[in-house]
């Protein structure tokens, strides 16, 4: 009876897991979930997290070169051979001459040193510069991240705006297809009654069959981009769907933000004035700070005078190091100097191009606005051309040609519409993107 109730809780939770598994693969995703999803998710965007990461890793590497260092050595010798030195003659014979030199060794075999160094830099320009370096530098990669991140914001728009386009196109093509179907079966109808003749129904179910290849290509083309929002969103959605509502709203007038271009343009010229004032500042003086304490051990093995003596060896100093000649850092200033100069000239040109643009993008949004009120027009003026042309070709003073005509005029001002509107969502994320207002 156990194992009864306990396989029945068994496939209970199996079939309730497989639910939850369908009603997600089954879910309509928003612009809003998937933008989220994408923000979390998002390959590029995790790279660009790991990169501000080794940035800010850096630049404690660099600070940390401003504390004192210490080591410690062992170093231990026995010499088989003990070193030669040679030794003025005089040192053991006055009389002998001043060029004669006698070859004499000294020391033990056995040699320790243990030793412990201390070092602390005082003052280096060059760290300091390095310190002030990694810092912009870790700016400008948190500014690359921003960049990535609206890039992906836009990319994920405008993916799903596509899809949207494409899933209200497959909408209307199995609209049209069911009329048509309606109207071919009615043809058939009037055709036994030899009412219509067999080129009326050819016509029609020649139209059925190009709606219907039509809507496969649409079909595909649309799960080709659902695929690719899934990439981009760095997230398996299983079968997912699109909104098929696309929400028309006259958009809000966007105050003109610094765009992120610009934002990283200025900061490689601090990096680049940077680099100027820490290679200028190489020519200081660097001072640290140094000591050492060990023991030196000496030793003899052979008896009866074997012995291992120990011996302090201490000491503190303080090293200044002053550079006196190095051509090559004016030539590196000099560098730099041009690399600033272009910085200047991509900033003017970054903000030229961005007013220019910025203009465009408002005449667009203008303009597809216009095109959507026009296009809402056609809509009513199709469906209606539509509908009298059908109870025209009731009372037999249509003909089948007509029909079909005010048909495709019908579907192809309502992809009209659903593209107009796209197109203006598309130029309000151009001008939202160009205003410094993408991810606001």
């Amino acid at each position: 009876m156990k194992l009864k109730n306990i396989r029945n809780t068994v496939v209970l939770l199996f079939l309730l897991q497989l639910g939850l598994q369908t009603a997600r693969s089954q879910e309509v995703w928003t612009l809003e979930q998937c933008v989220d999803t994408a923000l979390v998710n998002n390959k590029k965007l995790k790279i660009d997290k790991n990169n501000i990461l080794i940035s800010e890793a850096k630049q404690k590497e660099v600070k940390s070169n401003l504390y004192p260092k210490l080591n410690a050595t062992f170093d231990y010798k026995y010499f088989f051979d003990l070193p030669t030195q040679l030794m003025p003659a005089s040192a053991f014979n006055p009389m002998a001459p001043e060029w004669q030199f006698n070859a004499a060794q000294f020391g033990v075999p056995h040699n320790i040193n243990a030793n412990v160094q201390l070092g602390m830099p005082l003052y280096n320009a060059q760290i300091y510069g390095g310190i002030k370096a990694t810092k912009i530098a870790s700016e400008l990669k948190t500014l690359q991240f921003k960049k990535t991140k609206e890039g992906v914001y836009v990319t994920i728009s405008n993916l799903y705006y596509n899809a949207q386009i494409i899933k209200n196109q497959i909408a209307f093509m199995d609209t049209n297809i069911k009329n048509s179907n309606k109207l071919l079966d009615n043809l058939k109808l009037l055709k036994e009654q030899q009412l219509a003749t067999g080129t009326d129904v050819n016509k029609v179910d020649l139209q059925v069959k190009q709606l219907q290849t039509q809507k496969n290509l649409l079909v595909s083309k649309y799960q080709q981009i659902i695929n690719a929002l899934k990439i981009n969103m760095g997230f398996d959605a299983g079968t997912m769907e699109v909104v098929s509502k696309i929400d028309y709203q006259k958009l809000p007038v966007y105050s003109k933000q610094k765009i992120t271009d610009i934002q990283m343009a200025e900061t490689k010229k601090k990096l680049n004035e940077s680099e100027i004032k820490t290679l200028k500042r190489g020519r200081l003086p660097s001072v640290t700070l140094y000591g050492s304490y060990g023991q030196t051990g000496y030793g003899y093995d052979e008896k009866p005078n074997d012995f291992l003596d120990f011996y302090s060896v201490s000491f503190v100093g303080l090293k200044v190091a002053v550079p006196v000649f190095d051509i090559s850092r004016r030539h590196k200033i000099n560098q730099k100097k041009i690399e600033s100069e272009n910085t200047d000239l991509q900033l003017s040109l970054l903000g030229e191009q961005n007013d220019m643009e910025i203009e465009s993008a408002k005449n667009q949004l203008a303009i597809t606005q216009l095109t959507i009120n026009n296009t809402l027009e056609q809509i009513d003026l199709a469906q209606s051309v539509y509908d009298n042309t059908v109870l025209q070709h009731k009372q037999d003073t249509a003909s089948i040609t007509d029909v079909l005509l005010a048909d495709n005029n019908l579907r192809q001002a309502q992809q009209n519409y659903i593209a107009a509107v796209i197109d203006y969502l598309k130029a309000d994320l151009e001008l939202k993107k160009l205003t410094g207002n993408i991810i606001n």
